[in-house]
């Protein structure tokens, strides 16, 4: 495989470890990390695309495993009736809208099986693949995220009028107002392919880092996390994506900002 297929199937390889994940850092970890697998393999590969979404799924899936500390998950539910194209249509896009929240309390088969089949619509035969399981079983992994992202609540209010807030405070040079939204231990990240990535701790000095500046972002879901966007206007089609952390108070823990050129971000924005 060369880079030219590794690049043409990025923005889809991005998007998917960003939804299994929820951070937009740790997707283009995993997503390198799958890079650096094909280029050692050996032989054809048919299918470059799929080939890659199969390998950073499965990245997604260890690295979910070891958050959770768990075992695979391997107990059986009887499976709902697949709902209609409409309504897992409808259902994936709310997930969308509300990934983090609603994604987070399901177990890693859950959540791979739910967002390669009915978020990215890869067969569950392929899926089955990725876990180790049989289509049956997917299926029922399927099924019970799906019953539990049906139920759960989409939270993003609170959270984009934070950002919206600190947004502001920044425009205004609010050094208090900023203070007062972030976390006393909040750390700020700076990512850029061509640039040293650049680190601010504590909520003082990233408010510092912040006066006076924020003059043309806007609230946003990227990936479906509530973030913000920053047009450059000194270099016209790139776009900054801030990825925000919170914590269970709703401070704002961690601000991720990467710089990518619009054609190839991988990114879902949706202004807010």
């Amino acid at each position: 495989m060369d880079a030219d297929d590794f690049e043409t199937a990025r923005p889809r390889l991005v998007a998917v470890a960003t939804r299994m994940l929820g951070s937009a850092a740790d997707a283009e970890d995993a997503v390198q990390e799958a890079w650096l697998r094909a280029d050692r393999a050996d032989g054809t590969v048919d299918n470059p695309t799929a080939w890659l979404t199969t390998v950073v799924s499965r990245i997604c899936l260890d690295r979910l495993r070891a958050r959770r500390d768990t075992a695979p998950l391997d107990e059986v539910e009887p499976a709902d009736p697949a709902p209609g194209p409409d309504a897992q249509a409808e259902l994936a896009e709310s997930v969308g809208a509300a990934l983090g929240a609603v994604l987070d309390d399901l177990a890693p088969a859950e959540r791979v099986a739910f967002v390669l089949h009915d978020v990215f619509a890869v067969p569950f035969d392929d899926v089955a693949a990725v876990l180790g399981k049989s289509p049956a079983g997917t299926r029922q992994l399927a099924s019970r995220a799906r019953r539990r992202v049906a139920g759960a609540p989409r939270p993003d209010a609170a959270r984009a009028d934070a950002v919206r807030a600190f947004l502001a405070a920044s425009r205004d040079g609010d050094f208090t107002a900023l203070v007062d939204l972030l976390d006393p231990d909040a750390v700020f990240r700076t990512h850029a392919d061509d640039a040293p990535s650049t680190v601010l701790s504590g909520a003082p000095a990233i408010a510092e880092a912040f006066l006076f500046k924020a003059k043309t972002a806007l609230v946003a879901l990227v990936d479906g996390l509530v973030g913000y966007t920053v047009r450059l206007p000194g270099a016209p089609g790139y776009l900054l994506l801030g990825d925000v952390t919170f914590t269970a108070e709703g401070r704002i823990a961690a601000l991720d900002v990467t710089l990518r050129a619009d054609e190839v971000a991988g990114s879902e924005v949706v202004p807010l």
